[in-house]
């Protein structure tokens, strides 16, 4: 999506011919400026802007440059452009949850047409999106590759110190890369040993725990590293880059993926910079919930606003599982009760129940990131 001649260099594109009276483009505008009127966060104005902007952009090469021109059946035809859709850089298809990305914005967009009186018809409200696959996370981390990744920062240097305090949170509280890089000083309370979470996903703010190993290097931190990173101008913002300025998601994500190539796991070497922040958010959910924490507890901490987000973990936890097995499968040595938990400590009944519910059943913002390019480390 490239911008238009006469255009001011920086500016946000947005798709549509702004000379053409009824066109996409004043729709568009104005639709965006509703979304952003409703409190939805920024991050949902700017998808829906490039989510729509695919769609303007298909039709306008088939000379369809008006919303009441759009059928159900060009719809159609654009939900099977999606799906055959190859990136140019790899030549792999989207994923399910990108497509549905992208009709879903569209289908806003029009729901947002026809209750507003623009369109005397909403042509999409039929439109089918694609049936979602339950997949687990592809990574996950265990105990002692957390530890590998963790001491793999230089803490000697001062970049360091600060790359092991980010990480040491991440790993603690499950928190989002850009929950983190939301964090200000005075958000954190390391007496108490709680984080508030401002804005979380959903416009929600939250409390979450943070360890006591977590809050000393924090700590450390803000005493020895901070002082020295901050600008002239401070603006609370909690974790700096190198330049006084407050880190960014993209920042957060080289850095964590630097910390696990140096880490030297073979098994996470083709892990995307932009899903490595996530890898951490799924240890600190799998490894309590192996230790035994209720899923409720989990989902308060992750911020989920469904329980069926959280309960992937019971997929890709497997001790529990594995105990119940040991415990109850008649195919066992003679002789051997179960051999990685106690089942009885564990409660097998509910255990096996949450397990089998979550199985049958049909997360979060990690499928579907955008392939930008690394940043360097700043």
């Amino acid at each position: 999506m490239t911008g238009r001649p006469g255009k001011k260099p920086g500016r946000l594109r947005i798709a549509g011919d702004p000379e053409l009276p009824g066109g996409f483009h004043g729709y568009l505008v104005e639709f965006l400026d509703w979304t952003a009127a409703r409190q939805f966060s920024s991050m949902t104005v700017k998808a829906r802007r490039i989510e729509v902007g695919y769609f303007i952009d298909w039709c306008e090469e088939r000379s369809i440059r008006r919303p009441d021109e759009v059928t159900r059946a060009i719809l159609e035809r654009y939900r099977q452009h999606v799906f055959v859709y190859r990136r140019k850089t790899d030549g792999a298809p989207l994923s399910f949850t990108t497509q549905g990305k992208r009709l879903i914005s569209v289908r806003a967009f029009f729901q947002w047409m026809a209750r507003q009186h623009h369109l005397l018809y909403n042509p999409a409200s039929e439109l089918e999106l694609p049936r979602q696959q339950q997949r687990l996370p592809r990574h996950i981390l265990s105990v002692a590759e957390v530890e590998q990744v963790i001491n793999a920062c230089d803490t000697t240097d001062a970049l360091g110190l600060r790359d092991r305090a980010m990480l040491e949170t991440l790993y603690s509280t499950g928190m989002r890369r850009s929950e983190l890089t939301s964090l200000r000083v005075d958000d954190v309370d390391l007496n108490r040993g709680t984080v508030f979470v401002r804005q979380g996903k959903g416009g929600k703010d939250r409390v979450v725990p943070i360890g006591e190993r977590a809050c000393r290097w924090v700590e450390k931190y803000l005493f020895h590293v901070r002082p020295e990173l901050v600008d002239v101008d401070d603006d609370g913002a909690l974790f700096l880059a190198r330049h006084g300025e407050g880190m960014q998601p993209k920042q957060l994500s080289v850095i964590v993926r630097n910390a696990i190539g140096r880490a030297n796991l073979e098994r996470f070497a083709d892990v995307h910079p932009n899903a490595a922040c996530h890898l951490l958010r799924h240890a600190c959910a799998t490894h309590m919930l192996e230790n035994g924490a209720d899923i409720r507890y989990i989902q308060a901490l992750l911020g989920h606003a469904d329980l069926s987000t959280t309960e992937v973990y019971t997929r890709v936890s497997i001790a529990q599982l594995k105990a119940v097995h040991d415990k109850t499968h008649p195919a066992r040595m003679p002789g051997r009760g179960a051999t990685h938990a106690s089942v009885e400590d564990s409660e097998p009944i509910d255990v096996a129940q949450t397990l089998l519910r979550a199985l049958r059943d049909n997360d979060d913002d990690a499928d579907g990131v955008a392939a930008d390019a690394p940043q360097a480390r700043r």
